[in-house]
């Protein structure tokens, strides 16, 4: 018959195979998000623009930060204005000369 000496140090060796791996996953995930610039922190990485599986949370628990997120894609899918006939295919920008292509 096992004593409770063995029970307890046999559930508590159980208890840290469960927990080790996702503390160690916490912490590499924490670190990886922290070495990221701000700019990219929260952006998806398929398309680079916000969404992707947790946009219907954020949605119901940040709902601000889902609007910003909106309004950035809104932004960066806006199309460039169609240029005006009589208008040259360059401008001069100071010490700059763009070309449209």
């Amino acid at each position: 018959m096992a004593s409770p000496v063995d029970a307890i140090l046999a559930w508590s060796i159980i208890l840290l195979l469960i927990t080790l791996p996702v503390l160690l996953g916490g912490v590499v995930l924490v670190v990886v998000y922290a070495s990221k610039p701000l700019e990219q922190k929260y952006l998806v990485s398929g398309g680079g623009v916000p969404g992707g599986y947790a946009s219907g949370l954020e949605a119901v628990f940040a709902p601000t930060a889902h609007e910003a997120g909106v309004e950035l894609d809104r932004m960066t899918k806006r199309t460039a204005p169609a240029p005006v006939a009589g208008d040259p295919p360059w401008a001069i920008d100071g010490d700059r000369i763009r070309i449209d292509v």
